[in-house]
């Protein structure tokens, strides 16, 4: 699944072609996603500029001239890319096109249709109203996200420190390898019950949830087999990655061999002789 480096790739991808154009038709191909694509959707875009576009946690959200709100999400393997105007090739999996007043068009290309189209009319507020939206926690790379903030989520809390790190009502983009990473990093077991992690292993987790996420924006994500950036291209964080899917390799600091377990249906790698 498209994680937050992942979105916020796409995002910076596609941004520099949406804000400020005006949507000048809308074809929709397959309307059968996690949700359906609103019937409606194409009248509610034509005519439209995009004011601006932006990302909340794995949501892409475009801000429009009518005052909507165009609320976006890849899914499991969803993915977006900007074409030329003269580009009629629709691939296997392609589901929408919004074309644009420049000559380019955005293409959205689903093969598990598990992502979302949804329109938010004018007045409502998404990341204040949307059922989907108004739960989330804070990003993990603003003010919001510090340790007197993660320090309070964890108090008392028996679950895995892994699970809670992942879980969104708490902060936002840490998926499963970013949470991986950043456990490993900051010394800290992914088996270990959240409320028994000391603060100052708190301190160095939200330190290191900010190090691998801005790594991993700045080398365009982690390269899974679903996911392309903008331009189709694949992104090359998996790379540097220190513990994910490296089962029997050796630990980059101990050179202990990596292992693997089972957590809530995700495989979790760490180095146990690192990590406590």
């Amino acid at each position: 699944m498209p994680e937050l480096p992942e979105v916020e790739t796409t995002l910076r991808g596609i941004q520099p072609w949406l804000d400020g154009e005006t949507i000048s038709d809308v074809v929709v191909r397959q309307r059968s996603l996690r949700w359906p694509v609103p019937s409606q959707i194409g009248s509610k875009l034509v005519g439209q500029t995009v004011v601006s576009s932006r990302r909340r946690g794995k949501y892409i959200l475009l801000e429009l001239s009518g005052g909507g709100t165009l609320l976006t999400h890849l899914g499991m393997s969803g993915s977006l890319r900007i074409l030329s105007g003269d580009s009629d090739e629709w691939r296997k999996h392609d589901h929408i096109g919004i074309s644009l007043a420049s000559g380019k068009e955005l293409r959205y290309h689903d093969p598990r249709r598990f992502g979302c189209w949804l329109y938010c009319k004018a007045g409502e507020h998404p990341e204040d109203s949307h059922e989907l939206l108004h739960k989330l926690g804070p990003e993990p790379l603003s003010d919001d996200f510090d340790v007197d903030y993660l320090w309070s989520c964890m108090k008392g809390r028996k679950v895995a420190i892994k699970q809670l790190i992942m879980n969104s009502h708490v902060v936002v983009g840490v998926g499963n390898i970013y949470a991986c990473e950043a456990l490993y990093l900051s010394g800290i077991s992914p088996r270990r019950a959240a409320g028994r992690v000391t603060r100052a292993s708190t301190e160095r987790l939200v330190e290191a949830i900010r190090q691998v996420l801005g790594e991993a924006i700045e080398m365009g994500g982690t390269t899974l087999r679903d996911f392309l950036n903008a331009d189709g291209e694949a992104g090359y964080f998996k790379q540097e990655l220190r513990v994910y899917d490296r089962e029997g390799e050796p630990c980059r600091g101990c050179e202990s061999p990596v292992k693997r377990i089972v957590q809530s249906n995700r495989s979790t790698f760490f180095c146990s002789d690192c990590q406590k």
